[in-house]
């Protein structure tokens, strides 16, 4: 079959938005927090709002894309997170905020679910693997941006608009008070526009003949909820998620709180380098697992984690200042290895469980809300103790992970080589 270029070019670009919408929200609890005059565990509801999302709609996702079609779908998450961005942005407040963040998380989930598939018809099955390391490289990179752009809006209409007619015309239609909203303005522009594009594109047909393509039946997903391995693996992109989004969502107040930096400019940069040292992250991860067994890769990456957070968390402000970010980049290799390890672990209905295994970003939603909850009691210092715990779980899981098929390594792929010849 041709392939289709400018489809996995599209697909790269959707990656960047779901990100550039997804990693936004760290760097604006702070802002939010003023804003609205909120409580930790209040202001912990938003995160909350956009990662339950996921648990609610990626099943069912798949099930719309096998009725309707990968474009359809995609058309119709565009249309949810342009409404969602546009509700909060006519009406910004605490409850519609809430509301948006649903709704732009539920199109975010019906992206993430179609774009994969898509991704491996339109750029080749040999190809697939490449291709989805380099959506993982945008993916970070959208991430180390948005912080930047939120960073730049801000300080460019708090200094009284700005120059340009963009910046001009997003003062106009931003509350003082409120230089945030900006964000969604763009967030808003941008979903407009992929709505156009994606309905001008013409999409390849992906076959459902495989069973590792298909998201299955009612019947089979109840069957991988009995697994015991199909849950523990669930439970470690739980926890993984957990420990991405409870660092990247309180960094910025931590920083403020504990170390009295700014979170409009220190704040938000550290967390753009948090996720800009997760993309450096991956392309280190990437030639450790070419000589190194996954396992033994996640489990020194985990520890390297752990030992940065406490770093970040009970040394100096200079210090913190390094040490967040450098848990981004240990972190970098747990999610693909994590899941790699888990398809890997099961013989069949891999297309099935991978929907199963995405639901657990909803771990994104309850851990932040559970570090606020206990933020609010005992302190926020408290309250990221809990992310100890999620990575204490990522580590044991390269102790017991009993893979069937084993990441292939240099001397592996040589030594085939050598034989061939």
């Amino acid at each position: 079959m041709k392939r289709n270029y400018y489809i996995v070019g599209l697909i790269m670009l959707i990656f960047f938005i779901i990100s550039f919408l997804t990693n936004i929200i760290g760097p604006l609890v702070p802002d939010i927090i003023k804003g609205f005059n909120l409580s930790l565990t209040l202001v912990a509801v938003l995160p909350l709002a956009f990662f339950i999302a996921y648990g609610v709609m990626s099943i069912p996702a798949g099930i719309l894309i096998e009725k309707h079609g990968e474009k359809k779908v995609i058309l119709a998450a565009f249309m949810l997170a342009f409404l969602g961005a546009l509700m909060l942005s006519l009406t910004p407040n605490y409850l519609t905020a809430a509301a948006s963040l649903f709704l732009i998380g539920c199109g975010m989930a019906m992206l993430q679910v179609a774009i994969n598939p898509l991704l491996r018809v339109a750029g080749g099955e040999e190809h697939f693997a490449f291709n989805s390391v380099m959506a993982q490289l945008i993916f970070g990179l959208a991430s180390f941006v948005s912080p930047l752009v939120y960073s730049y809006l801000a300080l460019n209409l708090k200094a009284g608009g700005g120059s340009g007619p963009f910046l001009s015309i997003l003062s106009a239609l931003t509350p003082p008070a409120l230089p945030w909203i900006a964000m969604y303005w763009v967030f808003a522009l941008i979903c407009l526009a992929m709505i156009l594009i994606v309905f001008a594109s013409r999409f390849p047909k992906v076959e459902r003949s495989k069973e590792e393509e298909s998201s299955g039946s009612l019947k089979m997903y109840l069957t991988l909820l009995k697994n015991r391995t199909a849950i523990l693996f669930f439970l470690g992109i739980f926890c993984y998620v957990g420990s991405e989004q409870g660092i990247a969502n309180w960094v910025s107040q931590y920083l403020s709180v504990y170390y009295g930096y700014d979170p409009q400019t220190t704040g938000a940069q550290t967390v753009a380098y948090f996720w800009g040292l997760m993309t450096a992250g991956g392309v280190i991860g990437l030639l450790l697992l070419k000589i190194m067994d996954s396992r033994k890769v996640l489990i020194g990456f985990t520890a390297l984690a752990i030992i940065s957070l406490t770093i970040a968390l009970f040394s100096s402000p200079a210090a913190a200042l390094i040490a967040f970010p450098m848990t981004g980049f240990f972190a970098a290799v747990m999610y693909p290895i994590i899941f790699s390890l888990a398809l890997n672990s099961l013989k069949d209905h891999h297309g099935s469980y991978s929907g199963i295994l995405l639901t657990g970003i909803i771990g994104g939603a309850l851990a932040p809300i559970t570090i606020g909850w206990i933020g609010d009691k005992w302190g926020l210092q408290t309250g990221m103790l809990l992310i100890y715990v999620t990575l204490a779980y990522i580590l044991s899981i390269g102790f017991w992970a009993r893979p069937f098929i084993t990441n292939k390594t240099v001397s592996l792929s040589f030594f085939k080589r050598k034989t061939s010849a």
